[in-house]
Formats: C-alpha cells, sequence, structure tokens
C-alpha cells in the first residue's frame, strides 16, 4: 500500500508547516501534492483544479518560501477575477506566513480606495493580490513595479477571460521580466486559455485534478422536481424542515437574486443577496453578516459567488439550474468543506432541466437522486421536536424558577388545570407554526412526471438524513414525503365530460380555456395552488373540452379563486373563472 504524503515531505520550510499545522491541515490535497514540489523547483505550470481542491496553498505555499524578505518590493503577483477571490487568496497568504518575518502582502482591487492601496504598495511589500483592471490602474499610474517580480499566477484564468481580461493579462504579463515563473489555474482549458500559455510559458508541467476528485464524497446532492411559482414554497420548506445553519441558494440573473431575497424576507427567513451590482462595500458587508451567521441565507449569482470560503455551508441551492457543468461543480464545493456534510439541492422544471441533470451526472460521475418534497406534516412533526427539545433544555438551566411557578399557580387558582396550562402555552408557542402550515399546505408534487414519464421516477422517494451523512430507505422523521410515482390530488379528468364532483362541498367552475389553448389538468391545478394557496389535494375533478373547461373546488374557497385567478394567467393567457350554471 502506497504511503499517503505528508506536507512535510514536499520540501516547504519549517515556518510554513507551523502555519499550516496551526491551520489544521494535515495532509495536503491531490493538487497540492503535485504541484508545490514543481513550483519549488522553478517550471512554468498550467493546472486544472476547481475552486475547493486546495489550489490557493499549492501556489501560495511555494511563493511564501521562494520570495527574498531582504528585498522590500512586489516579486510575485496574483491575479484573480474578482474582488471576493482577491481578497479570499490574500486571507490564505496572511494564514501561510503567519511564521515568516518580514513578509508583507497586500490586495488591491476596484471599489476600495486606491490611495490606501498606494501606500501599503509605498511601504514595501513582496506579494500583491489583485485583480487585472485595478493591477492596471496601478501599472498606469506608475505606483507598483514588476521589475523585481519572478512569479505570476493567474487564478481562475478561464473566469478572467470570460469577463473580458484578456488584454489586460497580456498588458501585465508583458510588463513583467521574461526571467520569471508563469502559472496558470483554470477549471477549464479553452482554446483562449491555451493561446496564453503557448505565447507566454516555457515548458510548462501540467497538473490536472481528475473530476472525480472535484467532486466532494462528502456532498449529497438530490433534485426535485417542482412548477416554476411554486419553488420559492418548496426552498422555504425545505430550510424550515432542515433548519439549516447557513444555506447558499444560487440564481442565474441579478434580477432574480433580488426577487427571491425580498420572498425570504417577507416569510421571515434572514437573507441577503449577492451580486455584481452591489458596490465593494455592501458586498463586504453581505458577506460579514454571513459569516458571522447574522444571516442564514445567501442568494448569490455565479460571478458575485466566486471567492465565498465559508466551511460552515450546510447547504446550496441551486434555484435555478447552472447553465454548464463547471459551474454547477464551482457550486455545490462551497458546501460539504473541512471534512463536513454538505447538501446541494436543485430544482428541477420541465424536461429541458431534466435532460441537464442527467448531462450533470454524466459529467461529475455521480448519480443526482430524486426526491419528494416534505410534506406539511414532515414539517409540524419537526417543530413539535423542536419545542420538546427547547423545553428539556430550558428545564436543565439552574435558574430561579419562583416566578414561573407562581404565575402557574395563579392559573391552577382559576380553575384550569396543569393540562389545560400545557395546553395553552403550547398553542401560544406553536400557534404561528400551525397557521404557517395551513397556509402553505397545499401540493408542491403538481406536474411532475410520473414513472411512465420522463426519468421514468427512478431513485423517487429515497431521502437523506437530517445530518446529511447518509441514505435512508423510507420517510425520515422530519424529512420528506415519499410518494411513488404519480401524485394523487384528486384532480382527475374525465373523457365523457360528466361531474365528477358528487361532494356536497364541491362547487364547479367555468373556465374560458379549454384544448385549443393546449390546457392541461396539471396546468389547472397548479395554477389555482400556486396563485391562490389552496391546496391542490383538494382541487376536485376537471372536464377540458374543446373551447372551455370545468374545475371543482371547495366551496369555502369559490369567491378566492374566482378573485384572483380572473387577475392571472394560464400558460400566458387571460383567464376567466365564474360559477357554471350547468
Amino acid at each position: 500500500m502506497e504511503k499517503e504524503l505528508l506536507f512535510s515531505d514536499l520540501g516547504i520550510s519549517d515556518e510554513i508547516l507551523r502555519a499550516v499545522e496551526d491551520m489544521g491541515y494535515t495532509q495536503p490535497s491531490p493538487i497540492q501534492t503535485q504541484t508545490i514540489p514543481l513550483l519549488l523547483e522553478g517550471h512554468d505550470l498550467i493546472g486544472q483544479a476547481q475552486t475547493g481542491t486546495g489550489k490557493t496553498a499549492s501556489f501560495g505555499i511555494p511563493i511564501i518560501d521562494l520570495v527574498d524578505t531582504a528585498i522590500n518590493k512586489p516579486q510575485a503577483i496574483i491575479l484573480c477575477p474578482t474582488r471576493e477571490l482577491a481578497v479570499q487568496v490574500e486571507g490564505e497568504i496572511v494564514k501561510l506566513s503567519k511564521y515568516k518575518k518580514r513578509l508583507d502582502s497586500t490586495c488591491i482591487y476596484g471599489g476600495d480606495p486606491i490611495d490606501r492601496q498606494i501606500k501599503a504598495l509605498r511601504k514595501g511589500v513582496q506579494i500583491v493580490v489583485g485583480t487585472p483592471g485595478r493591477v492596471m490602474d496601478h501599472l498606469d499610474r506608475g505606483t507598483l513595479d514588476l521589475s523585481h517580480v519572478s512569479m505570476i499566477v493567474l487564478d481562475e484564468a478561464d473566469e478572467m477571460l470570460d469577463m473580458g481580461f484578456r488584454e489586460d493579462i497580456e498588458t501585465i504579463l508583458k510588463s513583467m521580466p521574461e526571467e520569471r515563473q508563469t502559472v496558470f489555474f483554470s477549471a477549464t482549458m479553452p482554446k483562449p486559455i491555451l493561446d496564453l500559455t503557448r505565447k507566454f510559458q516555457t515548458d510548462p508541467k501540467i497538473v490536472k485534478v481528475l473530476r472525480k476528485e472535484l467532486t466532494v464524497e462528502n456532498i449529497t446532492q438530490v433534485y426535485y422536481e417542482v412548477k416554476t411559482p411554486l419553488k420559492m414554497d418548496l426552498v422555504t420548506r425545505l430550510i424550515n424542515v432542515h433548519q439549516f445553519a447557513l444555506s447558499l441558494i444560487f440564481c442565474n440573473t441579478k434580477r432574480a437574486t433580488d426577487q427571491v431575497t425580498e420572498e425570504l424576507i417577507a416569510r421571515g427567513i434572514q437573507a441577503e443577496a449577492l451580486h455584481g451590482d452591489l458596490s465593494q462595500a455592501q458586498r463586504t458587508k453581505v458577506m460579514n453578516k454571513f459569516r458571522k451567521g447574522h444571516c442564514a441565507v445567501l442568494v448569490a449569482t455565479d460571478v458575485a459567488a466566486r471567492g465565498i470560503d465559508v466551511d460552515n455551508v450546510e447547504a446550496v441551492f441551486n434555484y435555478d439550474l447552472p447553465l454548464d457543468e463547471e459551474n454547477y461543480v464551482h457550486r455545490i464545493g462551497r458546501t460539504g468543506r473541512a471534512g463536513k456534510f454538505g447538501t446541494a439541492i436543485n430544482f428541477v422544471t420541465g424536461r429541458r432541466d431534466l435532460g441537464k441533470i442527467r448531462d450533470l451526472e454524466k459529467f461529475i460521475k455521480t448519480s443526482i437522486n430524486k426526491l419528494s418534497p416534505p410534506s406539511a406534516s414532515d414539517l409540524l412533526e419537526m417543530k413539535q421536536d423542536q419545542l420538546v427539545k427547547d423545553v428539556k433544555r430550558k428545564l436543565a438551566q439552574e435558574d430561579d424558577n419562583s416566578l414561573f411557578e407562581a404565575s402557574i399557580g395563579k392559573m391552577l387558582a382559576d380553575g384550569l388545570t396543569l393540562e389545560q396550562v400545557a395546553i395553552g402555552l403550547i398553542k401560544l408557542q406553536m400557534g404561528p407554526a400551525v397557521k404557517e402550515l395551513n397556509e402553505l399546505n397545499f401540493d408542491l408534487d403538481m406536474g411532475r412526471p410520473g414513472r411512465d414519464e420522463g426519468r421514468g421516477g427512478r431513485r423517487e422517494g429515497r431521502d437523506f438524513r437530517s445530518d446529511r451523512g447518509s441514505y435512508d430507505r423510507g420517510g425520515d422523521r422530519g424529512g420528506f414525503d415519499r410518494r411513488g410515482g404519480k401524485p394523487e390530488r384528486g384532480a382527475r379528468p374525465r373523457k365523457d365530460g360528466k361531474d365528477s364532483a358528487k361532494d356536497a362541498n364541491m362547487a364547479r367552475l367555468f373556465l374560458n380555456l379549454g384544448k385549443k389553448d393546449h390546457i392541461r389538468p396539471n396546468d389547472i391545478v397548479g395554477a389555482i395552488a400556486g396563485e391562490t394557496g389552496v391546496s391542490g389535494k383538494s382541487i376536485g375533478g376537471i372536464d377540458i373540452f374543446e373551447n372551455f373547461s370545468f374545475v371543482d373546488v371547495p366551496k369555502k374557497d369559490v369567491n378566492h379563486v374566482i378573485s384572483v385567478m380572473n387577475t392571472n394567467t394560464i400558460k400566458g393567457k387571460a383567464v376567466n373563472f365564474e360559477i357554471s350554471k350547468g
């Protein structure tokens, strides 16, 4: 059996070994094992690796060991695509250089006062971490001296090219001494990256982390099929059921991040948005709140999330599936860090998204399991369990209970029994939760393909436990509502057009859309439940004719359904509901 390498086997200095030990690392990652010795030997290098693989230390450690602290001028430049990543990388450099005396680094990026950066550079630093645009600003001003630079690292080079920094990168590279180490780290190797390597590198060594090493084994990956209007209800329910301490929600647009954030806040969940329209001061404030746990959910776009490095993120939600497989790996790599378990939750709407899930499975060589949404009863049971734990914890505290005992005494003197007192107090505590459940108690499974559609329902009903450490066959308490195949919801079309509602509590509504409008029963159920909050299970028979349709709804909800739906659309077409006169 081959011996596993330690950091001490890589030829790094005692000062860095002490710093690495302080950071809690014992064994180098695959990218570190292969990269550090090559960089210490002075080679140019191309490293293909994702965020979360330990690549910052893989180039940070050699840089710290190679710089000469007797020379108080920049000797290494690290370029990053975003301010967040630059700050993260420089923070890692500071930790790794903790015991190396007289070594200084600084971070330069747009949105931060340039005068402060100029002051730091004039004072003297050996390592500069920055974004291409701000590095160019300092070169133009003459405040950044590259004459002593012996190594440049392009971190996430593909991302920098995608953001339009190619011209700046080439200018920076041409401004440096020809005798230097040039290092590229990139998740992908498209032609523009290869063109740069051929132009600016000399006989580079290539280090590639295989895909199976990029996907962290302790991340549980699952997906739900859900209609777009119900995404918010599903994400809210999942956050409440599993009580994730910190969660990341990814959207594909800035507008969506703002909308999702506003909806979460309206539902009582502490959330913050992170996207490119925020100023640097705003971004820093948001990230500090998230790191300290002052907001439970961070809603972000892909570019804005580059550089997010928070070890205790428990779940990543792909509210919108990413546009490509590489971004998917970047996203889910934000959880399951530092040996902890994490969960990646994907929302799927329609066959196109199902196709993306299949493509992702091929890319990461791992199954993404299909689950059914948690039921309202799951949420209630979770809250009951939590109440029991809270009560036990309070009773275990050694406090003065005399005031509370006196309050109970007053209630007993007023004729209440102990059981009545307990029920009343539980109502005060659980009442809002029960009300919330009644409002949310509709079917989140609407419109999902059954076993004979889409992916054939494979792996449906598989669940992950609340500790995200293992799978469980069967319903986990406080977890998910397992329903195999097509969900029952009482909304079934009748070919003969006869009334299927024999219940005196049901009323039949007429609507002005039919087969000619390509309307299906699922469209009607989804629209009513999504817009009105009426449970999909409570909707009765649906009869669809050429030019119109009928749907049975509970009599108590008739006026509400008519008033809400008559201001909405189904499949983009204006709809008119009225009580059937037939």
